[in-house]
Parts: structure tokens; C-alpha cells; sequence
């Protein structure tokens, strides 16, 4: 009989795209599963779900608002609201399990699935858990992780190492290196920096390469540098349309497959997602982990690797004074480039969301 899940969560790419690998593979394993996710009104998972062809319920829902304590005197009321919507969803669709990957949908829903004895997961994907997932984990039945050493969070019999999903589009770049360099107007015969800062942008990385510009034009280093959304304009009114040849200035990447494929060196945040699928390209990066997220965990992350020699951690208020000239060393020295490609790929769990999906069927009531 064909199973029914529930899967929550969302609110960042790193939370949805994980959750869209999972639904995937069990559709893979099963086509006849029944798939429903819950996310939060205003999010962009109600965007990006239904997008990939999966209907979605929003809850009411939001998280604390460090900036603003008025509109936290609505959160009681809102979590209430969520608690009744998660549990009448629950009735109608009934289903045989539930997943959280994380974000504001997935406390409410895996609370109310637990007092209605739903079995349910947690994809847990940062090496530093937060306080919802900590009390969540109690009565989950399995909590995958990506990181080791999760067992001061989590009780250590539940827990599986799974990795994180990625997805399998952005990580094939077999054989796509003259594909990637013609794609984004480069030259072969150069070394290629790709800055990322995720879809909405990381404003001190986009701080570093202005500062740094000139230092990687004159060493005749080439730039694939994604702003985000909410920097691209400000950077282009700054050095312009057409800052020169061996520049790529682009606000999104739609074929993160060719950026990866065309890199020496990645300079990144630390979010776990991004931190999954660098594993499996096995590039040499710079970590500037973001400190405006919850318990500093992008932090946490990139110690993880940088503790097993996979990555060099730049702390974020160093990168504008220091990351140009960090990443011009790294990138013109060979055996260390050679080094990190070595040990992050060592730490690649590509099969994520086919051990996920297998270990959601056998909690399937």
C-alpha cells in the first residue's frame, strides 16, 4: 500500500532544497508515495515547492524577531494558530510519517505528528543543533545528521550520519570545464574564482571583492562572482556594467553545475547545504561563515571542516581587510589547492537523500 508523508520545513534554499532531494527519492523508491509538505505563509518555499511539482500547506508562522519585540507579541498567538492548522492537516492527509528539515513550519508540525503518534524524522543539517530539534529529538524515531559528533545534542541510538542532500543538477560537472569557461566568457588558459554568497547574497563577501578587485585583476585572476539579489545593483553602480574582461558579475546562478565545473578556488558562506555540495565537487574553498544566524552554527560548520584540513576558515570581520589576499595564496599554490580538493572530497555523502528517504519508509507506520 502506497505510504503518505508529511514533510516540513523550509524558509532558505538550505532548508527547501534538501527537503525537494528527499521527496524526490522516495518517489524514486516508490512512485505511488503520496507526498504533502507544510511550509510558512510568505516564505519562499511556497514558491519553490509547487515549482518542483509538490503540493504545500502554509502555517502562520514565524520565528523570533531579534530587531523588533513588538511584533513578537503576536508569536503566541501564531504558534497556536499553527499548532490547530498543523494538526487539521494531519487528520486530512494521514499520513504514515512525517520528516523536519528545519525552519519555522517544522516545530509545530513534529510536535502535533508526536501527540497524534505520527512517527517522525528529523533531517537535521547543521553540526550545531538548535533548540527546537534538541526537543523535537526526544520523541523522533531517527535523526539524520550530517556532521559527527552529534550525540551532545541528540540521544546517540537515534542518530544515522547521513549527510546532507544535494542537488544532483548543481553537483554533476563531470567533463563541463570548457562547457562552464565558454558559458560564463572565460578564458582556459586562466584561474577561476567563484564567489557565492547563496540566492539572496552575503553583503561582507560582496565587500571582500570590491576591496580586493584590483588585486585579482592585476594577478589576471578570473571572477565568477553572484552577488544575490539584494547586492546586485549596488555593485554594478559601483564598477559598472562591464567592470572588464575576465569579470562575471551575475545576480543568480542558474547553472550552478557550470559554476562549479569552471572553479580552482570557491569562496563561500558556511551553510550546511553549500557545505554538502562543495564536499561532493571536491574544490579547494574558503569558508566566511555568515555570524547573523542562530547559535553561530555556519561557524560550527566550517570548523567541521577546516579542523579536517577540507577547507580554510576566514572569519567574517577579517574577509573585507584580509580574504583577497588569502585566496590569491590558496589559489597559487598548487599542492595546497590539491590538498583541500583531497580532504573535502573525503567527506562527500552524495547518496544523502537515498538513505534518508530509505530510513523515512522504515518508520512509515
Amino acid at each position: 500500500m502506497a505510504k503518505r508523508i508529511i514533510i516540513s520545513g523550509g524558509g532558505t534554499g538550505g532548508h527547501i532544497f534538501p527537503a525537494i532531494s528527499i521527496a524526490n527519492a522516495l518517489k524514486r523508491i516508490d512512485p505511488a508515495t503520496e507526498i504533502l509538505f507544510v511550509g510558512a505563509k510568505g516564505r519562499m518555499e511556497m514558491e519553490k515547492v509547487p515549482a518542483a511539482g509538490y503540493r504545500i500547506a502554509g502555517l502562520d508562522i514565524r520565528g523570533f524577531q531579534r530587531k523588533s519585540l513588538v511584533k513578537n507579541l503576536l508569536l503566541p498567538f501564531r504558534i497556536l494558530k499553527s499548532l490547530l492548522k498543523a494538526r487539521s492537516l494531519i487528520k486530512e492527509f494521514n499520513p504514515d510519517a512525517a520528516v523536519g528539515v528545519g525552519g519555522y513550519a517544522s516545530g509545530p508540525l513534529l510536535w502535533t505528528a508526536g501527540q497524534m503518534n505520527i512517527p517522525y524524522l528529523i533531517q537535521e543539517q547543521n553540526s550545531y543543533a538548535g533548540i527546537t530539534n534538541k526537543k523535537l529529538g526526544a520523541k523522533a524515531e531517527k535523526i539524520c545528521v550530517a556532521f559527527e559528533g552529534m550525540e551532545k545534542f541528540f540521544p546517540a541510538a537515534k542518530i544515522i550520519l547521513t549527510g546532507n542532500p544535494v542537488r544532483k543538477e548543481a553537483v554533476d560537472i563531470e567533463g563541463k570545464r570548457d562547457e562552464a569557461l565558454a558559458f560564463f566568457g572565460l578564458s582556459a588558459a586562466k584561474k577561476t574564482i567563484l564567489i557565492t554568497g547563496g540566492s539572496l547574497g552575503a553583503g561582507t563577501l560582496n565587500k571582500s571583492m570590491l576591496a580586493g578587485l584590483y588585486k585579482f585583476t592585476s594577478e589576471d585572476v578570473q571572477l565568477i562572482w553572484q552577488t544575490g539579489k539584494y547586492y546586485y545593483r549596488s555593485v554594478i553602480d559601483e564598477i559598472g556594467e562591464k567592470p572588464g574582461s575576465g569579470i562575471c558579475i551575475t545576480e543568480f546562478l542558474n547553472r550552478m553545475d557550470l559554476a562549479y565545473a569552471a572553479a580552482d578556488l570557491i569562496i563561500a558562506r558556511a551553510g550546511a547545504g553549500t557545505i554538502a555540495e562543495l564536499c561532493v565537487v571536491k574544490k579547494p574553498v574558503i569558508l566566511v561563515p555568515s555570524p547573523n544566524v542562530a547559535e553561530d552554527h555556519q561557524t560550527k560548520n566550517a570548523w567541521s571542516l577546516a579542523n579536517h584540513g577540507a577547507a580554510v576558515l576566514v572569519p567574517d570581520n577579517i574577509a573585507e581587510r584580509e580574504l583577497a589576499d588569502i585566496a590569491l595564496q590558496i589559489i597559487n599554490d598548487s599542492s595546497k589547492c590539491e590538498e583541500l580538493s583531497e580532504n573535502i572530497g573525503r567527506l562527500a555523502l552524495p547518496d544523502a537523500d537515498e538513505v534518508i528517504a530509505t530510513e523515512v519508509f522504515k518508520i512509515a507506520k
